[in-house]
């Protein structure tokens, strides 16, 4: 299998995709509110790809199942439970409760505990801060990607190592995952949507294209370009069919394309620092006003080179001591 790719380029593409979208949402400035229009949700659905990719590799390569999931927890485990301890505790600086008021109450100890296993929908905001609004709304996608982690080794037990059934196998499941995409959907449900099963309409091309990996690579200009038309039927017809297979496709192309960007994590996967961090620091910089009393451009220039400051201390003074 090749060895050089892009996966680094990628995964800080996508992460400074959700960090624009969300700086446009959150900012609550006119100014930025065309940033809003950034596709954070193909963004999201790109991480499920290159998940399925890593993911099935990551497992593959591993000499047993303790392995991998000691590897994979490290790598996502203890960065998520260090924004979760120091949102409970820094946000209180910017909380409308007093010190005493805010640490007495109930729901930052539920916070922690929630959080902390993953189950951030069951108490996503802190006491008086950011209104009583979802603290760090990012982090719904890390229930996703630890299920994942569990996944794939019940996937290689159901479907074995014979890859016709393996490709076989993972199809069905594809399209058993769309219709539960498109059902909840057709129902407006959009959080429903996004959970496991429909997500895994996104992780399983990855995974396919892991398995076929040869014949990928050996077509993957004929594929992207059937991808970036066949895309654009779903959007025409209002439904998930074809999308999530290109997208997978798109994405695997980029990895593996463009050689002048192999080198780009060098110094470091900050990918995931700013991912998990930009969301709450958004909200603190909104919270004291910087994006309305001062120039909104410039604030965001500040605003993203704080994420990017804090990803890279993430990186190089705690996860990597994990790994």
């Amino acid at each position: 299998m090749i060895t050089k790719n892009n996966f680094d380029f990628i995964r800080v593409l996508l992460a400074f995709i959700v960090f624009v979208g969300h700086l446009g949402t959150l900012s609550a400035s006119k100014e930025l509110e065309i940033l809003h229009y950034s596709p954070i949700e193909i963004a999201v659905f790109g991480f499920f790809v290159v998940s399925g990719f890593l993911i099935a590799r990551s497992y593959e390569r591993s000499s047993g199942l303790k392995s991998y999931l000691n590897k994979r927890i490290r790598r996502i485990v203890p960065a998520y439970l260090l924004v979760v301890f120091l949102c409970a505790i820094l946000l209180s600086l910017v909380s409308t409760y007093s010190f005493a008021e805010y640490f007495s109450n109930p729901q930052v100890y539920k916070y922690l505990f929630w959080n902390s296993l993953f189950l951030n929908f069951k108490a996503p905001w802190l006491p008086g801060v950011f209104g009583n609004q979802a603290v760090n709304g990012a982090l719904w996608t890390l229930k996703v990607e630890m299920s994942y982690y569990f996944c794939v080794p019940l996937l290689f037990l159901l479907f074995g190592k014979n890859n016709k059934y393996r490709n076989l196998s993972l199809v069905i499941m594809y399209f058993l995952s769309l219709i539960y995409l498109n059902y909840f959907e057709s129902l407006d449900k959009m959080s429903a949507a996004k959970q496991l099963p429909g997500s895994l309409s996104y992780f399983i091309p990855g995974m396919l294209i892991y398995f076929n990996f040869d014949r990928f690579i050996q077509y993957k200009n004929t594929l992207f370009s059937i991808a970036i038309f066949t895309v654009w039927i779903d959007l025409v017809f209002s439904i998930k069919l074809f999308s999530p297979m290109m997208i997978g496709i798109i994405v695997l192309y980029i990895a593996y394309s463009f050689s002048f960007l192999n080198n780009f994590g060098k110094y470091g996967d900050f990918t995931y620092g700013i991912y998990i961090f930009h969301f709450p620091i958004i909200r603190v910089f909104t919270t004291l006003g910087f994006f309305q009393d001062y120039n909104p451009y410039m604030m965001a220039v500040v605003c993203m080179l704080l994420v990017v400051a804090v990803g890279i201390c993430s990186w190089h003074f705690f996860e990597k001591k994990f790994l």
